[in-house]
């Protein structure tokens, strides 16, 4: 591919993230320098909040030390917010999302603990063998993801194995299925099937 057609496709990738983020209320952008590729951010955060930095840089198409310094500013003017995640540094819309929230969006941007985390939504109190079934990996791998996800209060280990907030866990991924993965996607198709109204 030539370099033309490069700058092609990342001009592409801007403009489409940038009018996300141009019609966002979180945009409060005061300059012109560089407003592209930070309303690019905000719009790409917008749909893909809890992000790593790894990812919005390669996703955007964008340089290290261009994808540190808008963020950077972007988090100056509050319209940002970042939350440590073990070694990765995850980013939100400012002020959007809870702490729990903020979480459970990390973890749900992992692809073993976010299908075990569906695994329980369409199956509350599913065994760990029925977890380990349905995201497709062993038995002590779900026993090692369900203690970091009982420690970030996720999930409860008390009694088998039970969501913390499955409400908000279902919600999450019902709104932001299409950046999850092809398994929130088919949860996020039945999610009328699985809640409840009882008066």
């Amino acid at each position: 591919m030539t370099d033309r057609g490069v700058d092609e496709g990342k001009r592409a990738t801007l403009k489409r993230f940038a009018a996300l983020g141009a019609a966002t209320p979180l945009v409060r952008l005061s300059d012109s320098d560089g407003s592209e590729v930070r309303e690019a951010i905000v719009g790409y955060l917008a749909a893909t909040p809890g992000a790593h930095f790894s990812k919005l840089r390669d996703d955007l198409q964008l340089g290290t030390g261009e994808t540190q310094h808008h963020l950077r500013r972007l988090e100056t003017d509050g319209t940002i917010e970042h939350r440590k995640d073990g070694e990765y540094k995850r980013y939100f819309p400012a002020g959007r999302f809870s702490p729990f929230e903020q979480r459970a969006l990390g973890y749900l941007r992992r692809e073993t603990p976010r299908r075990m985390l569906v695994a329980l939504l369409r199956t509350p109190g599913a065994s760990g063998g029925e977890i380990a079934a349905a995201a497709g990996v062993s038995r002590s791998t779900v026993s090692k993801y369900a203690g970091k996800l009982d420690t970030a209060e996720l999930l409860s280990r008390t009694d088998g194995y039970s969501l913390e907030r499955p409400e908000t866990l279902l919600t999450l991924v019902v709104r932001y299925a299409d950046s999850f993965g092809p398994e929130a996607v088919e949860l996020a198709g039945d999610a009328d099937e699985l809640v409840r109204y009882d008066p």
